[in-house]
């Protein structure tokens, strides 16, 4: 079968040529469209570039305040300057009289030894005003305890003073000054100002150190707060206490049928005066002069151990003792009188006689004079009687007992 023959289809004519570039596009509008026919995961796609400056940003803002702090530092420092010099030189803040510097407390302190101490700063610039080293100077003054100065602009300075509290007299030498608890001596106040009433301190001597009267002023304290413990105030009745020996205190009660030396030893001071109370009626009817009593003993009470050879202080002057009764130091112990520290011209320990066993076992509190009498003569008289002694352990040795020992002028 014969082949029909036809026209074949060529192959430009099946894929036809395209269409020639066109020669009036600009080449940019030719990259353009080889850009967008780029795909975004063949290359990363270009960075816009930015322009840095020299530092970070942090640190250009740290800079910055930097600056300004040291701007205000600086300003500051100006002014400071400037106010100090204003305040050295102005008469604003120049102390111009006694009348600007303000002092209170004051009760025993005279405004004139506080001046003494700050008159110096009047007509001075507040600001000049040493104020610690004017407190130092201020507590120097016996009755101050502590003090405190403080400025006030403009011009004036305040002083407050917090004066001692005495507790006690104290005779040292030939004066009568008041004692605090630690042992600080003061002037008496100015006739008719105050008027105390303690008893006066003896056994401190002139010019001994403060060190040397706290212990001593320990001992009173501890007295005082015994006695007084139990309400009854005994404190009140004495008008003199020495302090010489801390084994032996020894205190002369303001009593009106005559003062009488009382030894207490250096404990148990309000059992030991809870027994004179006792039996000090029962004593002054069995002798004819009652000046001393020696609780110390153990088991045993001694009368009169003082009776003879005792020294007398010396008379204190009229001015002192004018003072003295003044500021409330009573009679009894203004009176040249036998001292309390003197001890007996005789050696011996006083003799004694021993004790009934029933009798030595009763309460002190209930105890009565039982045991027998012991005399003590003077001495162009006879001799003491022959008695056992006392043992001189004794004297320091626990509580005394009841038992009673009596040393009293021959009939």
């Amino acid at each position: 079968m014969a082949r029909k023959t036809a026209p074949t289809i060529t192959q430009d004519e099946l894929y036809p040529p395209a269409d020639p570039p066109r020669e009036d596009l600009d080449d940019a509008r030719v990259l353009d469209l080889d850009v967008e026919q780029e795909s975004p995961f063949l290359r990363a796609q270009k960075r816009v570039s930015v322009r840095r400056g020299s530092l970070p940003r942090k640190t250009a803002v740290r800079v910055t305040w930097a600056a300004i702090l040291a701007a205000v530092l600086l300003l500051g420092s100006i002014a400071t300057a400037a106010a100090y010099h204003y305040g050295e030189h102005s008469w604003r803040f120049r102390v111009e009289s006694s009348d600007d510097i303000e002092v209170t407390g004051l009760d025993s302190v005279t405004k004139s030894q506080v001046m003494e101490v700050m008159g110096g700063d009047i007509g001075r610039n507040i600001f000049f005003i040493p104020l610690a080293e004017r407190q130092t100077q201020l507590e120097q003054i016996p009755w101050v305890e502590s003090a405190s100065v403080m400025r006030f602009v403009p011009n004036r300075i305040k002083v407050e003073i917090h004066e001692r509290t005495p507790i006690a007299f104290a005779r040292v030498g030939s004066k009568i000054l008041l004692v605090d608890k630690g042992g600080t001596l003061m002037e008496l106040p100015p006739p008719g100002k105050k008027k105390f009433s303690f008893p006066v301190i003896l056994g401190m001597n002139p010019g001994e150190p403060l060190s040397t009267r706290s212990p001593r002023m320990r001992i009173y304290n501890d007295l005082v707060s015994q006695l007084d413990s139990s309400g009854a105030h005994f404190s009140q009745e004495l008008s003199e206490v020495d302090l010489s020996d801390p084994e032996d205190v020894k205190i002369l009660t303001d009593d009106p049928g005559g003062a009488v030396l009382v030894h207490l030893g250096s404990s148990d001071y309000l059992d030991r005066y809870k027994i004179y109370k006792t039996h000090l009626e029962e004593w002054r009817q069995q002798f004819e002069k009652l000046e001393s009593v020696d609780l110390r003993y153990d088991r045993q009470i001694i009368v009169n151990p003082d009776f003879e050879g005792a020294a007398k202080q010396p008379a204190l002057p009229l001015r002192v003792t004018k003072a003295a009764m003044s500021a409330g130091v009573k009679p009894a112990a203004l009176v040249a009188q036998q001292s309390l520290s003197a001890k007996p011209l005789s050696t011996a320990k006083p003799a004694t006689k021993p004790v009934p066993k029933k009798v030595a076992k009763k309460p002190r509190a209930t105890a009565k004079t039982t045991a027998a009498v012991t005399r003590r003569a003077p001495a162009n008289t006879a001799k003491t009687a022959t008695t056992t002694p006392a043992k001189p352990g004794a004297a320091r040795s626990g509580k005394p007992s009841p038992e009673i020992t009596r040393n009293q002028e021959p009939q």
